[in-house]
């Protein structure tokens, strides 16, 4: 391979060794090879041909004080937030602290990488553009000292505003109740419900349209609300990927790094966590806005979408 240097280098490692086992003086050397002299007492004095690092030996910010880079450092090693979001909680604290100052410290400290968590991931991909009110629906488990529950999640496509209900079993009776509590959340209209083939959602395909079929109490409620009930293609489960990856962010967040000695221990950080993340966590996919501010954006374009102002449901003083 060939030797890389930078561009203004004027000898090559073979020069440079030359040098260093040479007993000429520099003036002979420097008329040798046709350098300046100060080149050829560097190079005489190093041990190695290589070309050394450039900049500051000890990298500092200068826009951030030490102060501030502490403060980054903790909060990214208690939150394990992503970039981002780092960004938006601190911006309040640290006004001037942009993306690439954030970027940058997080590198000289080394913890530029968050580390993996155990489980798999699911492929990125891209969905198509919806207006408000594409929900996608899933079921989770999750364990406490007590035992197992269920955990039905419920996200938006467009405004990633979730809502989650923890349940002791995961029958139809529990996904028909989910649903009329996700609607009575949410502050605008439902078009679309997405859900898989469980048994809890649908009809088996099998005995779809047979004489034993029978309408479910979940799809009387869609009709009902003018709610179009989708389903995802039987044995791919992938295709409901946004809701997939919020029990992943939610199981991160809960159950993957706490332990809980009660259900009302779970079912508490995990309002707590909805609510911060609705109302508080600023998303890339949404251009810095939290889930509910990117609502309050849509009422003030497209308030026929709306059952009720968005703004009074905001958290504040009197809540």
């Amino acid at each position: 391979m060939g030797q890389i240097r930078h561009g203004s280098a004027t000898t090559t490692h073979a020069v440079r060794a030359a040098i260093q086992r040479s007993q000429a003086s520099l003036a002979a050397l420097s008329e040798a090879f046709g350098i300046n002299p100060k080149t050829v007492a560097k190079w005489r004095k190093r041990q190695t041909v290589e070309d050394q690092k450039t900049g500051p030996k000890a990298p500092r910010s200068t826009v951030l004080s030490e102060t501030d880079e502490a403060m980054i450092v903790a909060f990214r090693r208690h939150s394990l937030l992503p970039l981002d979001d780092c960004l938006y909680a601190l911006q309040a604290t640290i006004p001037h602290l942009t993306r690439s100052a954030l970027h940058r410290c997080l590198q000289r400290h080394g913890i530029s990488r968050l580390p993996d968590v155990e489980g798999d991931k699911p492929k990125r991909q891209h969905f198509k553009r919806y207006p408000i009110g594409f929900f996608h629906l899933d079921i989770a488990e999750v364990q406490t000292a007590e035992g197992k529950l269920y955990l039905f999640v419920g996200i938006d496509r467009t405004s990633k505003f979730a809502v989650t209900q923890l349940v002791d079993k995961a029958n139809r009776r529990t996904a028909w109740e989910f649903l009329e509590y996700l609607l009575r959340i949410v502050p605008y209209q439902v078009h679309t419900i997405l859900t898989d083939n469980g048994i809890q959602f649908a009809e088996q395909p099998r005995n779809r349209g047979s004489a034993w079929s029978r309408s479910m109490r979940f799809d009387m409620i869609c009709e009902a609300n003018g709610i179009e009930h989708r389903l995802t293609k039987p044995n791919h489960p992938w295709t409901n990927g946004q809701v997939e990856r919020m029990n992943r962010t939610i199981k991160e967040a809960t159950v993957k790094r706490f332990h809980y000695d009660s259900h009302e221990q779970l079912r508490t950080h995990l309002n707590d966590f909805i609510a911060a993340y609705n109302f508080g966590r600023r998303l890339k996919t949404l251009k810095g806005l939290t889930p509910y501010e990117y609502i309050c954006k849509i009422w003030t374009s497209e308030p026929d979408r709306f059952i009720i102002n968005p703004i009074h449901q905001i958290p504040g003083l009197n809540t």
